[in-house]
């Protein structure tokens, strides 16, 4: 079986504000505020990255809430797991 990356939902986005990023997902009125700050690009997830697979230069502190964030982005459904390629 071939391991399984992360990348968004077709019908989610993400956009850079202010205080981080605002996920949104046209199969419905579902949004997301995440208080991210300037850690995560909005276009992190727009290809299939390893699911702990995070920006370089990262504290331990700030990798462990991106991967409990991450892992609510999924059951949230703006990220789905992919094949890695």
């Amino acid at each position: 079986m071939a391991a399984a990356g992360v990348q968004f939902h077709p019908a989610c986005r993400a956009r850079q504000e202010g205080f981080g990023l605002l996920f949104y997902d046209s199969r419905g009125p579902r949004l997301l505020f995440a208080e991210t700050g300037n850690l995560l690009p909005a276009d992190f997830f727009g290809t299939v990255r390893d699911r702990d697979e995070l920006p370089d230069g990262l504290s331990d502190q700030q990798k462990t809430a991106l991967q409990k964030f991450v892992t609510k982005l999924l059951e949230k459904g703006f990220l789905r797991e992919q094949p890695l390629r």
